[in-house]
């Protein structure tokens, strides 16, 4: 009740200063658009309004500026995307946007990768790389239908200036462990040609500790084990981007980019099994070498001056790695020796081309949206185990076609906007490994609708609701039963070669308000949903635990967030004061307010715990200090709870605080900071498996204290790009526009 409270006085008093620093008379409204039209002409890139958002709230999505924000532009991209308003870190490491199942975009394609090696990606991937990101709370009919439940999009950087510039970049991290990633970004504008490098290293050591206590129920009497694991890990990754953005005519562009990411990681592991009658210890080392390309060759046109548009992509992603794992393991009961070494070979490849066409008809307020796209993916994963008991091999392939094409139309009745969407699905699935002596086929056909409306009460405020039906098709992380962690005589870690694919009816309500306010809440029904467990099997002779992913029948999650800012300056330097900083939100002083509610239901499983739904509290703060330093502060806690077949029994917490500082006319900006100051951010977590109950215990050498500097030197004025085709569905007449 307090905090329903406290979000109506701030959303009154959010509506307060919004009129009170608005125009009050037409002259005034016309020279703020004459101003506005001035500053889109000078910075075609820049923006479209006369202030810097850190973070905009709109109907169908919230874009947050990444680049200007110092708590999020100084580390790694899955850093950044974890602190963002709504997004909750799984017990399993995933991540989920209000409680609803996320996919990755980059620059609008859906990444490739998945599980480990998605996050690896991302972890190579600096945040200062990033222009924005884009939460897509309900995502319609032109993304794909295996967006299962939201679309966090990351646009990374591409403005161009006259001539050449650079920008040099180091983040320093360290805390036992050193982690220094240098960078350098160059880029310019020459007649018709723009681009843009950047070339980076990372150097990351870091360590983990996870235990587990089990209980092994299908014994009699009960067999308990305790396992504990220690990990220190190295990740060396070369990265390089390259970006490219020719202008064709006066209407249309060819861009061309390429990613590229070369690894050379090692993980050192000890691990001690212990239980009646049993005493194992196991050490060992993994090394592993991956490389990552993407390519990507972009077409983009407008037809006429009525604001047709064509957009047509051809994209490829190349990405292999090879695993070596070798350990010895040593039973200090029977003092006898074992070993368990593997080799991995596995390939990934995936094509597609796709096109997007927009047809506005602007004297009625109307548009359609048509696209299609054919993808293809080839998975290959040769596992060679070795083992005191014999050597295996495990053959893993797995290829998808998907052939879709979509419909979209969007129409403004006066305040009201409608869209409607049907999305047409054909995927083809095989899964064939030497395991299985027959193939395992999916076809799946199906249409996929969405719908939405918005009214807009006022200039301000606007209330929103959405309905989409997706899939899931479970990616190769989930099936390749070469997916191992970790293994010996007391543990096993494979995918599920026969999961199905998952179907969800996503249902969405929001009220938004000042670009900077949304109260919303979302209903998610699924079947067949994938998740990760720990089992045993009834009738093993001895403890064995099995870590893989387990169907559900029906899994219904509801979910409701809140979130607002709180206008420091407002109540301590009063409202002339906080005026005229709005005009410049670097110099504001607030705190922003991001809460969320989770509760998940699972039909057909016996869940021996209270269902207790999840909240979550964060709070990210921008204080401005004396001498021109600039104080940002972020806090969020996860207090215990249910999450989805997991109890959260700990409170999952981290404060993080940052002091930067700009010199030499802000081309250089040096920062202090240190993430999880009091080093609380650990999982704590019970997990009802089949046969097995386990109490699960990670903790990360989270907290770490980082030195960032960045340097710019060039020609550093802005000029006109003039290469930029504006193709966004969101703008294309009718339905969405704002």
């Amino acid at each position: 009740m307090k905090t329903t409270l406290l979000a109506l006085v701030l959303l009154s008093t959010t509506f307060i200063f919004a009129q009170e620093t608005r125009p009050n008379s037409e002259s005034s409204t016309a020279v703020a658009k004459d101003s506005i039209k001035e500053k889109v002409n000078q910075l075609n890139e820049v923006t479209i309004t006369s202030q810097k958002k850190y973070i905009k709230v709109e109907s169908d999505k919230t874009t947050i500026n990444v680049k200007e924000n110092d708590m999020l532009n100084s580390g790694s991209s899955l850093e950044a995307v974890k602190k963002l308003p709504g997004v909750i870190t799984s017990p399993t490491g995933g991540i989920s946007l209000n409680g609803k199942n996320v996919t990755i975009y980059i620059d609008g394609a859906p990444s490739t990768l998945s599980g480990n090696d998605l996050q690896n990606y991302l972890n190579s991937l600096p945040a200062n790389a990033i222009e924005k990101v884009e939460l897509i709370y309900n995502p319609g009919a032109s993304f794909d239908a295996n967006a299962s439940g939201s679309i966090i999009n990351i646009v990374t950087s591409s403005k161009r200036m006259k001539g050449v510039n650079a920008s040099f970049n180091i983040n320093y991290n360290f805390n036992k462990y050193q982690k220094p990633s240098p960078q350098i970004l160059l880029n310019g504008k020459e007649k018709n040609l723009s681009w843009q490098t950047m070339l980076g290293y990372n150097y990351i050591d870091s360590e983990s500790k996870t235990s587990n206590i089990q209980q092994f129920t299908a014994f009699d009497p009960i067999q308990y084990l305790k396992q504990e694991n220690f990990t220190v890990s190295t990740n060396r990754n070369l990265y390089f981007r390259l970006g490219t953005n020719y202008k064709l005519t006066e209407k249309s562009n060819l861009l061309f980019n390429y990613n590229g990411n070369y690894a050379n990681d090692r993980n050192v592991f000890d691990a001690t099994t212990e239980g009646v009658g049993i005493d194992y210890f196991n050490q060992g080392t993994t090394k592993i070498k991956n490389n990552n390309h993407e390519i990507s060759l972009q077409f983009k046109t407008k037809l006429d001056t009525l604001g047709k548009t064509l957009d047509i992509i051809a994209f490829s992603n190349l990405f292999d790695k090879k695993p070596i794992t070798e350990s010895n393991a040593i039973d200090k009961i029977s003092n006898s020796n074992s070993f368990a070494n593997s080799d991995l070979n596995f390939d990934l490849k995936n094509y597609y081309l796709k096109y997007d066409f927009v047809i506005p008809f602007q004297k009625m307020n109307f548009s359609i949206n048509t696209g299609g796209k054919f993808n293809v993916l080839e998975v290959n994963d040769i596992g060679n185990y070795y083992t005191n008991s014999g050597t295996d091999m495990i053959d893993f392939d797995y290829s998808e076609n998907n052939l879709a094409f979509y419909a979209e139309a969007r129409k403004k009745i006066k305040k009201l906007s409608l869209t409607a969407g049907l999305r047409f699905e054909d995927y083809h699935v095989k899964r064939v490994t030497n395991t299985l002596a027959e193939p395992i086929k999916f076809t799946n056909t199906n249409l996929f609708p969405n719908l939405s409306a918005i009214y807009e009460i006022n200039d301000d405020v606007n209330i929103s609701a959405s309905y989409s039906k997706k899939i899931n098709q479970p990616n190769y992380n989930n099936l390749d039963p070469n997916n191992g962690n970790g293994f010996d005589q007391y543990n096993s870690s494979q995918g599920n070669l026969f999961l199905d694919p998952t179907f969800f009816d996503n249902y969405e309500f929001k009220i938004s308000a000042f670009q900077f306010i949304q109260l919303g809440m979302n209903y998610t029904a699924s079947k067949d949903n994938n998740l990760f467990v720990f089992s045993a099997d009834a009738d093993a002779t001895t403890p064995i635990s099995k870590q893989t992913y387990q169907q559900f029948d029906h899994l219904n999650t509801f979910g409701a967030y809140l979130n607002f800012p709180i206008p420091l300056d407002y109540f301590f330097k009063g409202k002339e004061e906080f005026k005229k900083r709005m005009k410049n939100i670097d110099e504001m002083n607030y705190i922003f307010v991001n809460l969320n509610y989770v509760k998940s239901d699972i039909k057909g499983y016996y869940f021996p715990y209270t269902n207790k739904p999840i909240f979550n509290y964060a709070f990210q703060s921008q204080i401005m200090l004396p001498w021109k330093i600039k104080n940002s502060m972020m806090y969020f806690i996860l207090p215990p709870g249910n999450w989805q077949v997991y109890k959260v029994t700990e409170p999952i917490q981290q404060f993080d605080i940052s002091f930067n500082r700009d010199f030499m006319n802000k081309n250089l900006k040096i920062g202090l900071h240190c993430f999880d100051v009091f080093n609380q951010n650990e999982t704590n977590v019970l997990i009802a498996g089949e046969n097995l109950n386990t109490s699960y215990r990670q903790k990360n050498d989270s907290r770490t204290f980082r030195i960032s500097l960045t340097y710019n030197f060039g020609n550093l004025k802005m000029q006109s790009e003039n290469t930029n085709i504006e193709t966004e569905k969101v703008k294309s007449g009718g339905g969405m526009m704002k």
